[in-house]
Protein backbone atom coordinates (compact mmCIF):
# COMPACT_ATOMS: atom_id res chain seq x y z
CA UNK A 1 0.00 0.00 0.00
CA UNK A 2 3.21 2.29 0.11
CA UNK A 3 4.58 1.64 -3.00
CA UNK A 4 2.04 3.82 -4.64
CA UNK A 5 2.29 6.74 -2.20
CA UNK A 6 6.53 6.56 -2.80
CA UNK A 7 5.44 6.75 -6.83
CA UNK A 8 3.31 9.81 -6.74
CA UNK A 9 6.01 11.39 -4.20
CA UNK A 10 8.97 10.48 -6.53
CA UNK A 11 6.89 11.82 -9.47
CA UNK A 12 6.04 14.99 -8.18
CA UNK A 13 10.05 15.28 -7.72
CA UNK A 14 10.91 15.82 -11.56
CA UNK A 15 8.44 18.99 -11.63
CA UNK A 16 9.44 20.46 -8.22
CA UNK A 17 13.43 20.17 -8.64
CA UNK A 18 12.93 21.40 -12.44
CA UNK A 19 11.11 24.71 -10.35
CA UNK A 20 13.85 24.78 -8.19
CA UNK A 21 16.46 24.97 -10.48
CA UNK A 22 14.70 27.47 -12.55
CA UNK A 23 14.36 29.74 -9.37
CA UNK A 24 17.96 29.32 -8.24
CA UNK A 25 19.12 30.17 -12.12
CA UNK A 26 16.78 33.16 -12.17
CA UNK A 27 18.11 34.57 -8.75
CA UNK A 28 21.93 33.69 -9.32
CA UNK A 29 22.62 34.40 -13.03
CA UNK A 30 23.51 38.20 -12.29
CA UNK A 31 26.31 36.57 -10.39
CA UNK A 32 27.68 34.12 -12.98
CA UNK A 33 29.39 36.96 -15.55
CA UNK A 34 32.61 34.94 -15.17
CA UNK A 35 30.62 31.73 -16.90
CA UNK A 36 28.89 33.69 -19.56
CA UNK A 37 32.59 35.46 -20.41
CA UNK A 38 33.26 32.64 -21.85
CA UNK A 39 30.64 32.80 -24.65
CA UNK A 40 31.33 36.11 -25.38
CA UNK A 41 35.19 37.26 -24.07
CA UNK A 42 34.77 40.47 -26.44
CA UNK A 43 31.62 42.45 -25.16
CA UNK A 44 31.33 44.30 -22.53
CA UNK A 45 28.16 43.18 -21.01
CA UNK A 46 27.66 39.66 -20.58
CA UNK A 47 24.83 39.67 -17.82
CA UNK A 48 21.11 40.99 -19.12
CA UNK A 49 20.73 43.65 -16.65
CA UNK A 50 17.90 46.17 -18.41
CA UNK A 51 15.11 44.32 -15.98
CA UNK A 52 15.22 41.52 -13.53
CA UNK A 53 15.51 37.99 -14.39
CA UNK A 54 12.79 37.37 -11.37
CA UNK A 55 10.27 40.21 -13.26
CA UNK A 56 10.57 38.77 -16.62
CA UNK A 57 9.89 35.14 -15.84
CA UNK A 58 6.76 36.68 -13.56
CA UNK A 59 5.57 38.45 -16.69
CA UNK A 60 6.26 35.63 -19.18
CA UNK A 61 3.96 33.02 -17.01
CA UNK A 62 1.63 35.61 -16.59
CA UNK A 63 0.89 36.11 -20.14
CA UNK A 64 0.87 32.63 -21.15
CA UNK A 65 -1.25 32.02 -18.26
CA UNK A 66 -4.05 34.32 -19.29
CA UNK A 67 -3.75 33.53 -22.88
CA UNK A 68 -3.87 29.32 -22.06
CA UNK A 69 -6.67 29.95 -19.56
CA UNK A 70 -8.67 32.10 -22.46
CA UNK A 71 -7.66 28.96 -24.83
CA UNK A 72 -8.79 26.00 -22.35
CA UNK A 73 -12.03 28.44 -21.58
CA UNK A 74 -12.93 28.98 -25.38
CA UNK A 75 -11.82 25.23 -26.62
CA UNK A 76 -13.14 23.17 -24.59
CA UNK A 77 -16.19 25.20 -24.41
CA UNK A 78 -16.31 25.32 -28.32
CA UNK A 79 -15.76 21.19 -28.68
CA UNK A 80 -18.29 20.81 -25.92
CA UNK A 81 -20.72 23.45 -27.70
CA UNK A 82 -20.83 21.57 -31.07
CA UNK A 83 -20.44 17.61 -30.23
CA UNK A 84 -24.14 18.53 -28.63
CA UNK A 85 -27.29 17.75 -31.02
CA UNK A 86 -27.81 21.27 -31.27
CA UNK A 87 -24.54 22.38 -32.68
CA UNK A 88 -23.38 19.16 -34.51
CA UNK A 89 -23.77 21.53 -37.75
CA UNK A 90 -20.94 23.85 -36.38
CA UNK A 91 -18.56 21.00 -35.43
CA UNK A 92 -16.93 21.92 -39.33
CA UNK A 93 -16.67 26.05 -38.74
CA UNK A 94 -15.25 25.10 -35.00
CA UNK A 95 -12.33 23.34 -36.42
CA UNK A 96 -11.70 24.79 -39.04
CA UNK A 97 -11.69 28.29 -37.27
CA UNK A 98 -9.14 26.39 -34.72
CA UNK A 99 -6.87 25.56 -37.59
CA UNK A 100 -6.49 29.15 -38.57
CA UNK A 101 -4.76 30.29 -35.81
CA UNK A 102 -1.70 28.16 -36.77
CA UNK A 103 -2.30 28.54 -40.55
CA UNK A 104 -0.76 32.25 -40.02
CA UNK A 105 3.05 32.42 -37.87
CA UNK A 106 2.67 34.02 -34.78
CA UNK A 107 4.93 37.20 -35.99
CA UNK A 108 2.36 37.84 -38.90
CA UNK A 109 -0.76 37.51 -36.30
CA UNK A 110 1.56 40.59 -34.15
CA UNK A 111 1.88 42.48 -37.04
CA UNK A 112 -1.85 42.30 -37.66
CA UNK A 113 -2.54 42.91 -34.16
CA UNK A 114 -0.27 45.62 -33.25
CA UNK A 115 -2.02 48.72 -35.39
CA UNK A 116 -5.83 47.53 -33.73
CA UNK A 117 -4.62 46.88 -30.10
CA UNK A 118 -1.26 49.06 -29.91
CA UNK A 119 2.17 47.77 -28.35
CA UNK A 120 2.63 45.66 -25.22
CA UNK A 121 0.91 42.39 -23.55
CA UNK A 122 -2.64 42.48 -25.55
CA UNK A 123 -1.66 41.65 -29.34
CA UNK A 124 0.86 38.56 -27.63
CA UNK A 125 -2.24 37.38 -25.89
CA UNK A 126 -4.04 37.21 -28.60
CA UNK A 127 -1.60 35.46 -30.82
CA UNK A 128 -0.89 33.30 -28.06
CA UNK A 129 -4.55 32.89 -27.50
CA UNK A 130 -5.32 31.97 -31.66
CA UNK A 131 -2.04 30.17 -31.75
CA UNK A 132 -2.86 27.57 -28.32
CA UNK A 133 -6.77 26.44 -29.92
CA UNK A 134 -6.04 23.92 -32.35
CA UNK A 135 -4.68 21.28 -30.02
CA UNK A 136 -6.83 22.10 -27.19
CA UNK A 137 -9.79 21.70 -29.69
CA UNK A 138 -8.86 18.86 -31.59
CA UNK A 139 -8.02 17.18 -28.13
CA UNK A 140 -11.32 17.44 -27.24
CA UNK A 141 -13.07 17.18 -30.06
CA UNK A 142 -11.99 13.76 -30.63
CA UNK A 143 -12.07 12.36 -26.72
CA UNK A 144 -15.82 13.26 -26.48
CA UNK A 145 -16.37 11.44 -29.55
CA UNK A 146 -13.93 8.21 -29.11
CA UNK A 147 -16.55 7.74 -26.47
CA UNK A 148 -19.08 4.84 -26.60
CA UNK A 149 -22.58 6.12 -27.34
CA UNK A 150 -23.73 3.21 -25.13
CA UNK A 151 -22.41 4.50 -21.88
CA UNK A 152 -24.14 7.78 -22.87
CA UNK A 153 -27.44 6.22 -23.48
CA UNK A 154 -26.98 3.86 -20.45
CA UNK A 155 -26.79 6.81 -18.24
CA UNK A 156 -29.31 8.20 -19.68
CA UNK A 157 -31.72 5.38 -19.30
CA UNK A 158 -30.83 5.80 -15.11
CA UNK A 159 -32.30 8.91 -15.55
CA UNK A 160 -29.21 11.10 -15.51
CA UNK A 161 -29.82 14.89 -17.64
CA UNK A 162 -27.92 15.46 -20.64
CA UNK A 163 -25.96 17.89 -18.53
CA UNK A 164 -25.02 15.35 -15.67
CA UNK A 165 -24.00 12.77 -18.34
CA UNK A 166 -21.54 15.42 -19.93
CA UNK A 167 -20.18 15.98 -16.31
CA UNK A 168 -20.58 13.22 -14.55
CA UNK A 169 -19.59 10.59 -17.98
CA UNK A 170 -18.63 12.30 -20.83
CA UNK A 171 -15.95 14.79 -19.39
CA UNK A 172 -14.35 12.45 -16.72
CA UNK A 173 -13.74 10.21 -19.40
CA UNK A 174 -12.59 12.33 -21.92
CA UNK A 175 -10.16 14.28 -19.27
CA UNK A 176 -7.22 12.50 -20.23
CA UNK A 177 -7.10 13.18 -24.03
CA UNK A 178 -8.34 16.65 -23.45
CA UNK A 179 -5.06 17.69 -20.40
CA UNK A 180 -2.49 16.06 -23.61
CA UNK A 181 -4.13 18.65 -25.64
CA UNK A 182 -3.79 21.60 -22.79
CA UNK A 183 -0.19 19.84 -21.93
CA UNK A 184 0.48 20.48 -25.89
CA UNK A 185 -0.73 23.81 -26.47
CA UNK A 186 0.69 25.49 -22.71
CA UNK A 187 4.34 24.41 -23.70
CA UNK A 188 4.23 25.76 -27.06
CA UNK A 189 3.16 29.15 -26.16
CA UNK A 190 5.94 29.21 -23.14
CA UNK A 191 8.65 29.11 -26.14
CA UNK A 192 6.36 31.43 -28.14
CA UNK A 193 5.65 34.06 -25.68
CA UNK A 194 9.07 35.22 -26.00
CA UNK A 195 7.99 36.77 -29.43
CA UNK A 196 6.01 39.76 -27.60
CA UNK A 197 9.56 41.09 -26.39
CA UNK A 198 9.41 42.48 -29.87
CA UNK A 199 6.33 44.56 -29.09
CA UNK A 200 6.85 45.90 -26.28
CA UNK A 201 5.97 42.84 -23.95
CA UNK A 202 8.39 42.41 -21.63
CA UNK A 203 8.94 38.70 -20.55
CA UNK A 204 11.84 36.39 -20.85
CA UNK A 205 12.14 37.11 -24.90
CA UNK A 206 13.72 40.74 -23.66
CA UNK A 207 17.48 38.50 -23.40
CA UNK A 208 17.30 37.27 -26.81
CA UNK A 209 15.93 40.23 -28.64
CA UNK A 210 18.50 42.26 -27.05
CA UNK A 211 21.13 39.48 -27.68
CA UNK A 212 20.45 39.29 -31.21
CA UNK A 213 19.93 43.08 -32.13
CA UNK A 214 23.37 43.46 -30.33
CA UNK A 215 25.24 40.19 -31.35
CA UNK A 216 25.33 39.28 -28.09
CA UNK A 217 25.14 35.07 -27.54
CA UNK A 218 25.49 35.27 -24.11
CA UNK A 219 22.11 37.46 -23.94
CA UNK A 220 20.10 34.89 -26.02
CA UNK A 221 21.53 31.59 -23.62
CA UNK A 222 20.28 33.57 -20.50
CA UNK A 223 16.67 33.92 -21.83
CA UNK A 224 16.78 30.54 -23.81
CA UNK A 225 17.65 28.56 -20.63
CA UNK A 226 15.22 30.39 -18.45
CA UNK A 227 12.78 29.54 -20.69
CA UNK A 228 13.64 26.01 -21.39
CA UNK A 229 13.45 25.26 -17.83
CA UNK A 230 9.95 26.91 -17.27
CA UNK A 231 8.43 24.66 -20.25
CA UNK A 232 10.27 21.20 -18.61
CA UNK A 233 8.48 22.58 -15.53
CA UNK A 234 5.24 23.31 -16.86
CA UNK A 235 5.62 19.99 -19.30
CA UNK A 236 6.48 17.67 -16.01
CA UNK A 237 3.82 18.97 -13.97
CA UNK A 238 1.23 17.96 -17.05
CA UNK A 239 3.06 14.56 -17.36
CA UNK A 240 2.10 14.30 -13.64
CA UNK A 241 -1.44 15.41 -13.54
CA UNK A 242 -1.92 12.90 -16.35
CA UNK A 243 -0.23 10.20 -14.68
CA UNK A 244 -2.17 10.75 -11.08
CA UNK A 245 -5.64 9.00 -11.83
CA UNK A 246 -3.86 5.89 -11.95
CA UNK A 247 -1.44 5.99 -8.79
Amino acid sequence: MKQPGRLSLNTWLVPLGWLGLLLVLAATMPYLESLFRVIEPDMREVIYRRAGFFTLLAQHVMVVAIASLLAVTLGVGAAIAVTRPAGRDFLPLVSQLASIGQTFPPVAVLALAVPALGFGTLPIIVALLLYGLLPIVRNTLAAIDDIDPGLRESALGMGMTAGQVLRQVELPLAAPVILAGIRTSVTINIATAALGATIGASNLGDPIIAGIVNSNTAYIVQGALLIGLLALTVDSAFERLASAPST
